[in-house]
C-alpha cells in the first residue's frame, strides 16, 4: 500500500479525475496523503507578448475552478495548480511530496508523441517511484 500518491491531472480534463481518484484509494494505506497536480503548459513568449495577461490567468481560474468542482466531495485531497513544463513539473512535484506512488492517464499516442513524446511517458521513464498509467 501507499503512503504519498500524486496525481497528475489535464487542465483541460478535469472529468478524467474520479478514475485516478479511485485508483488512488484503492492503492493508499489507510491515513495515506494524495495530492493533485495540475500544470498549465508556459506559452512561448512571442506568443505571450501578443496576448493580454489577463487571458492566462482566466484561463487559470477557470481550469483550477473546475478541478475544485471535480474534487468538491475530496476533502482529503490536496490540488495544486502550477505553470511550466508538465513532464519537469510533474517530476519535481514527485520529489516536493514525497510520493511513492503516481496515478497518470495516458492517452491513445498520436503524430507530436512520436516526435515529441507524451507527459506520462516521461513520467513512467523517470520517475523515482512507482507509477500506475491508466489508459
Amino acid at each position: 500500500m501507499y503512503h504519498n500518491i500524486l496525481i497528475p491531472v489535464a487542465p483541460d480534463h478535469p472529468e478524467r479525475l474520479s478514475e485516478q481518484l479511485s485508483v488512488a484509494r484503492a492503492l493508499a494505506a489507510d491515513g495515506a496523503k494524495i495530492t493533485v497536480v495540475s500544470v498549465i503548459e508556459a506559452v512561448p513568449l512571442y506568443i505571450a507578448a501578443e496576448v493580454p495577461a489577463v487571458i492566462f490567468e482566466q484561463a487559470q481560474d477557470e481550469a483550477e475552478e473546475a478541478l475544485k468542482t471535480a474534487l468538491k466531495d475530496e476533502a482529503d485531497v490536496t490540488l495544486q495548480v502550477v505553470h511550466g513544463h508538465a513532464p519537469t513539473l510533474i517530476l519535481d512535484k514527485i520529489k516536493d511530496v514525497g510520493a511513492d506512488l503516481v496515478v497518470v492517464r495516458s492517452h491513445k499516442p498520436d503524430m507530436s508523441d512520436w516526435f515529441l513524446g507524451s507527459t506520462a511517458g516521461r513520467v513512467v521513464r523517470h520517475a523515482p517511484c512507482g507509477v500506475h498509467v491508466i489508459r
